[in-house]
């Protein structure tokens, strides 16, 4: 699915109206009528209606859906929020029919104007939608405060008054509104995926308004939500001939002196995501713990007791995997660059790998094209230098960095973003608070590895590997867990049933 900026929204609006045809006004009235359908399945015709309108679009949305309402028997009240003496055309043709009409309409100018709201109420905000481009000043600020200190249920329309559809560091995000249900037309925006603006839009429903479809294929651009549809796509069942060497020889290095577990849990994922060998190397401190979590694995041990210092051959392996618990001892760091310099093949870095990586630079140029990093923001600051309290700049500074050094970037977060070596980012949906635990990551780390062995591409792996992560945490919570008990171990538990939920919606 395609997540398209305010401006390319703009563009298919104005495409659908010009090759439909179809005028304007009554392109809102259909968005409006979504919007209704929405509101008459969910809401209960006992509340009181309160539709906060501004005198643009967006409050042309909220007029039709006042009327709309008004006419299948719910109690509206409008309210006209004026910033502006500039009203919208397709404002002024909704505000004509309604006087027609027996709905109650006030206006809010100033502070003074602004109602009391019962909580028991249902706030409509049709204020701004993506028409913000600035800040909101005082008068504004002050209706959002008092609307977000009320316990009603507020109902953004296309997008929480305040926020910016895309980039908000320049906004004070302390005067928006929050929703407990945003609906937003034909394409989610890309402020619901980054952290510090998620939260605005409450429970977020998307609306098809019948755009032009032609418009909306055609349309380029970079961001996309990765789609249970695609994900299926993606997925390649098992041919039943098949033997253990061509489901691929991954080589995981992790592990040191307090750290196996690190190592534990990504070899475990690694082998319940499908490779057919699976060979670790790991200080010898690990050998008899692996050799009895992990049978099914080979060991490798190496020449330190405590953590990894060697060179390695890697020319048997399709895959390298490096990083989980390694640590960044001087030798660590040596081991590593040897280990990047000879190799040959994809290498997925993760962890410490990263965090050493950091530090030398000039590291980057040597990893093998097509190899796959898997930073959390924290990881992405040290690396990029960018404040992982501004995810949209983060967003921008891994696209460039993706395409400059022919990686796959996978940006861990609540909601991941997956970067392609051509600057594409791919957001993924599944997973859970509960994944905010210690080895997530890791088990991440183990089943990206599987399927690179296992002959998916860079970003095949990456796009279905942190959906099936997602997906096994989810089931998790559906059956056994809550998001409080959650470990990196039940993760790796329900793997088998998120390929499982695969298998059954593929034909």
């Amino acid at each position: 699915m395609k997540i398209l900026t305010s401006k390319q929204i703009r563009q298919a609006d104005a495409y659908t109206i010009k090759h439909e045809p179809i005028a304007s006004v009554d392109l809102m009235e259909r968005a409006a009528s979504r919007c209704v359908d929405w509101i008459v399945e969910h809401i209960s015709k006992d509340k009181d209606i309160i539709i906060l309108s501004g005198v643009g679009n967006n409050g042309g949305d909220g007029l039709a859906i006042a009327r709309i309402l008004f006419e299948k028997d719910y109690n509206v009240i409008v309210y006209e929020v004026c910033f502006s003496k500039k009203h919208s055309a397709d404002f002024l043709i909704n505000k004509e029919r309604l006087k027609q009409l027996n709905i109650p309409y006030n206006y809010i100018e100033n502070t003074k104007q602004i109602p009391q709201f019962s909580n028991d109420a249902l706030v409509i905000d049709a204020i701004f939608g993506t028409g913000l481009s600035r800040a909101v000043n005082r008068f504004l600020a002050r209706l959002f405060y008092l609307i977000n200190q009320t316990a009603c249920t507020v109902v953004s329309i296309d997008m929480p008054s305040g926020l910016f559809a895309e980039n908000n560091t320049q906004n004070n995000l302390e005067n928006i509104i929050y929703a407990d249900y945003t609906l937003t037309f034909e394409s989610p925006k890309l402020a619901y995926f980054l952290p510090e603006t998620h939260h605005f839009f409450g429970e977020l429903h998307l609306l098809d308004i019948e755009l032009s479809e032609k418009f909306m294929q055609e349309v380029k651009t970079c961001l996309h939500v990765s789609t249970e549809s695609q994900i299926r796509e993606i997925y390649k069942n098992r041919p039943r001939f098949v033997h253990k060497g061509e489901m691929g020889r991954a080589l995981l290095i992790a592990g040191s002196y307090g750290k196996m577990g690190a190592c534990t849990l990504s070899a475990k994922a690694c082998k319940k995501s499908g490779v057919g060998l699976l060979t670790i190397h790991a200080p010898s401190c690990g050998y008899y713990i692996l050799q009895t979590a992990i049978p099914e694995a080979m060991v490798l041990v190496d020449q330190h007791a405590q953590y990894f210092s060697e060179g390695l051959e890697t020319s048997p392996y399709s895959v390298v995997a490096v990083g989980p618990g390694i640590g960044i001892k001087k030798q660590t760091k040596k081991a590593l660059s040897f280990l990047i310099n000879q190799c040959k093949k994809p290498m997925i870095l993760d962890a410490d790998a990263l965090n050493i990586l950091a530090h030398s630079p000039e590291l980057w140029k040597q990893i093998p094209d097509n190899s796959i990093i898997t930073p959390h923001r924290g990881e992405w600051e040290r690396i990029s230098g960018v404040s992982a309290s501004d995810s949209y700049a983060q967003l921008l500074s891994a696209k460039q960095f993706a395409k400059e050094h022919n990686l796959t970037i996978v940006l861990k977060d609540a909601i991941t973003a997956i970067i392609s070596t051509k600057g594409n980012i791919y957001f993924n949906l599944t997973g859970n608070s509960g994944m905010a635990t210690g080895g997530s990551g890791d088990v991440l780390t183990g089943i990206i590895t599987a399927l690179v062995a296992q002959g998916y591409d860079c970003l095949e792996a990456c796009r279905l590997g942190t959906f099936i992560h997602g997906k096994a945490a989810d089931i998790a919570i559906e059956n056994e867990e809550s998001s409080e008990s959650l470990i990196a171990g039940d993760i790796i538990k329900f793997l088998g049933r998120a390929f499982k939920f695969l298998k059954e919606n593929t034909l």
